[in-house]
């Protein structure tokens, strides 16, 4: 799969453009812009792609390079639409199972996305007016990403047939995320905020892990179990690089 990459710079973009790279989105600054900038929106549209303004702040907020740019622009390949194109391609795909709530599910997504992940998979019975709802929470996230509705079963049992490693994140997990190698491909599951994962998909996951707890309450929000595990594995695949 092709790594997304944010431009901030109006000559990178020129040569992005230039070059045929597959420029899928670009938002710049209403005003203010300079000279460069103006001449890769024109290029820019006259290859397709139609700029989109949004506010200093909002640009600001989507800066990776923590900057004040007067525009972005995501490269990649656009977002697969499809199940088995993005399972078998992806590195990191979430399964996000029985959410009760379009805020939750919107916010589960929105992490995934920050956190680099190939897709996600939400399978959960959201109507049309629900899955506006999600896509507004996840800060349209499925804009850089892919967002799939699917059953939860039929998308385990079709990772584990490409090869991901199926990876449960629930309290009855035998293991802490630093006593397990996160480096390869995974589908990483969690469940919705009342029942957590069905034992249907336990019993498929190749793994379950457990986060540690000590307070009264009796478990993380989905956001925060999701960190958890990212950091782990964004830490272990940084040292397997720094090893090699």
């Amino acid at each position: 799969m092709t790594k997304r990459t944010q431009l901030s710079n109006a000559q990178d973009l020129i040569e992005a453009l230039e070059s045929g790279a597959p420029v899928q989105l670009i938002l710049h600054r209403a005003e203010d812009l300079s000279e460069t900038a103006h001449q890769a929106l024109h290029l820019a549209r006259s290859m397709g792609v139609e700029p989109r303004p949004l506010s200093r702040r909002q640009l600001e907020r989507l800066c990776q390079a923590r900057k004040e740019p007067e525009l972005l622009a995501l490269v990649g390949a656009p977002p697969q639409r499809d199940l088995d194109a993005l399972l078998e391609t992806a590195n990191t795909v979430w399964l996000l199972v029985d959410t009760a709530y379009p805020g939750n599910a919107g916010f589960v997504i929105r992490t995934a996305e920050v956190s680099g992940a190939d897709g996600i998979v939400v399978g959960a019975a959201f109507d049309h007016e629900q899955r506006r709802a999600v896509r507004r929470t996840a800060m349209r996230a499925d804009r850089y990403m892919p967002l799939l509705y699917a059953d939860a079963i039929e998308t385990v049992d079709r990772a584990r047939a490409v090869g991901l490693e199926c990876i449960g994140i629930e309290d009855s997990g035998d293991r802490a995320p630093w006593d397990h190698d996160l480096t390869g491909r995974a589908l990483l599951v969690v469940g919705g905020e009342r029942d957590g994962i069905p034992p249907a998909i336990l019993e498929r996951c190749d793994t379950v892990l457990q986060l540690p707890m000590q307070g009264f309450v009796p478990s993380y929000n989905l956001q925060a179990a999701m960190a958890m595990v990212v950091g782990e594995r964004w830490r272990q695949r940084l040292q397997a690089d720094s090893d090699a």
